[in-house]
């Protein structure tokens, strides 16, 4: 995965979430049920301007590999996620209010995880490598006179 570029910034927000139905109710059991559920994630993705890296769905839960503009909180994501997917997931299968209820649906729980560590050896490279070494070099002369800790002290 690479950086973007935004209008004030650049990098990346990526996020595995995994969304559950209430009591973890085998929703996804059907492959028609399934595949109307990975078009109704495609769909709230592009029209909210997220991008897919990976998308399970297994028959209790769902994994979601997303990149969105650093613009959105996560727990925006998250609502029109559970919100967008239900509403719609109801409208095509009436059976599924029936078999196990609106409430197991309307009321997931989430796990999320942000993705993209970075240690300190490669921002050390990055301020060195991007700004310079004379740079680089002033700048560590400058935090050891005022006590600061350097990187690769962490």
């Amino acid at each position: 995965m690479e950086l973007r570029s935004f209008s004030h910034g650049y990098g990346q927000i990526t996020y595995h979430i995994v969304l559950v139905p209430k009591y973890r109710y085998k929703v996804f059991y059907d492959k028609r049920v399934k595949k109307d559920c990975e078009l109704i994630f495609n769909n709230i993705c592009t029209e909210q301007g997220y991008k897919i890296h990976a998308m399970e769905i297994v028959d209790d839960h769902v994994h979601l590999f997303l990149e969105f503009h650093p613009k959105y909180s996560l727990s925006r994501v998250v609502q029109f996620l559970k919100g967008g997917s239900s509403y719609r997931m109801f409208k095509l299968h009436p059976e599924l209010k029936r078999d196990i209820g609106a409430e197991a649906c309307g009321q997931v729980a989430i796990f999320f995880r942000s993705v993209g560590n970075v240690t300190a050896d490669t921002i050390q490279h990055y301020i060195k490598e991007s700004q310079g070494k004379a740079k680089a070099e002033s700048q560590f002369c400058r935090s050891k006179e005022s006590g600061q800790r350097r990187l690769d002290d962490f």
